[in-house]
């Protein structure tokens, strides 16, 4: 499902939205990395990025299957915006259930992406949930394009120095 009448994205443009729900068997998911390979080349990303891309979201993927109840459906939202994409992941999971972070892959999940956040949440608080107080555990990476990393424009909390 593609939402064109999402919210306004921080450049003023509104994001697209691309919604996939895919089983949590390693058949299936794939899909989910084919899916984030197409968008990231047809934004533009280069090459390296867009394996980079590829990559993460095989451990995103990999990281919630392992966690999701049994026979539920992994959730994948992509949202595309002039700065880049953001990518929230999630699967019902039981009451309590944390997202792991003290692995190798998490360590290699945060090297592939500018950002990436992860802890429980409800279905209510995820995009594509059904609203209800479900237990979720959801995983938001976001990878900007070159030159649209905050980090580049200069906020108050950074010391940037830019050699000419």
């Amino acid at each position: 499902m593609v939402d064109r009448r999402g919210a306004l994205a921080q450049d003023g443009r509104r994001a697209e939205r691309l919604e996939l729900r895919v089983p949590t068997t390693p058949t299936q998911l794939p899909a989910v990395r084919a899916m984030a390979g197409d968008l990231a080349i047809r934004m533009d990303y280069d090459l390296d990025s867009v394996e980079d891309l590829r990559l993460a979201v095989d451990e995103v993927c990999a990281t919630l299957a392992a966690i999701a109840l049994t026979d539920e459906p992994l959730t994948v939202v992509f949202e595309t915006t002039r700065s880049g994409l953001h990518i929230d992941a999630w699967v019902p999971t039981t009451e309590g259930t944390e997202v792991p972070r003290d692995g190798f892959g998490w360590a290699v999940l945060q090297a592939l992406v500018d950002g990436v956040e992860a802890g429980p949440a409800t279905q209510a608080e995820v995009p594509g949930g059904d609203g209800s107080a479900a237990a979720v555990a959801v995983i938001s990476v976001d990878k900007y394009l070159p030159g649209h990393s905050p980090s580049t424009l200069g906020g108050s909390e950074r010391n940037v120095s830019v050699a000419r």
